[in-house]
């Protein structure tokens, strides 16, 4: 195994979505590079990632939260072979923006639009090393492009976010 890239997403698409197609697709890419994926460990996107890496013969990591199961109860997808669990969100979002080679985010909701933040938070402050951190989707190019302002955001931060047009250039970009 060459290391291990996390994929955020939304826990709301359904097999034989775009999105889910393409999560299933970045999954099953990585995993055919040599790398594990680590996800939220639930479902949608998730379960998707989860699936097309297990299906490639790719290490599957889940890492899930007593907090999310009060909120949501479910358990880690039929995929996930390694269930790392925390007790609070906060623990789970750090170990998954922390520990990894390079992250792809998928188009998501609120818990997506958290994880890519402080991903790229912590790359702007130095908080993780410099690595990868590849948007897919046009979501993230029109959240962004509203977002941007070059009053409150340096150029060279922007320049941390790779706007992948599909899994196979966010999955390049990160094994890069």
């Amino acid at each position: 195994m060459k290391g291990i890239i996390s994929v955020f997403g939304s826990s709301a698409p359904r097999p034989g979505s775009v999105a889910y197609e393409e999560a299933y697709t970045v999954g099953r890419l990585l995993a055919e590079a040599g790398y594990a994926v680590a996800t939220g460990g639930y479902s949608g996107t998730m379960t998707a990632v989860s699936q097309g890496a297990a299906e490639a013969g790719g290490h599957v990591i889940g890492v899930t939260c007593v907090q999310i199961e009060q909120f949501r109860p479910l358990g880690p997808n039929g995929w996930v072979q390694e269930e790392i669990k925390y007790e609070t969100l906060t623990d789970r979002l750090l170990h998954l923006v922390k520990n990894n080679e390079g992250m792809i985010v998928l188009p998501g909701g609120i818990g997506t639009l958290s994880e890519m933040a402080l991903a790229w938070s912590f790359l702007q402050v130095g908080e993780i090393e410099p690595r990868p951190l590849a948007l897919l989707g046009d979501l993230w190019r029109q959240t962004i492009r509203q977002f941007f302002d070059p009053a409150y955001i340096k150029e060279e931060h922007l320049g941390m976010l790779y706007f992948a047009e599909s899994p196979e250039t966010a999955v390049r970009h990160v094994i890069r």
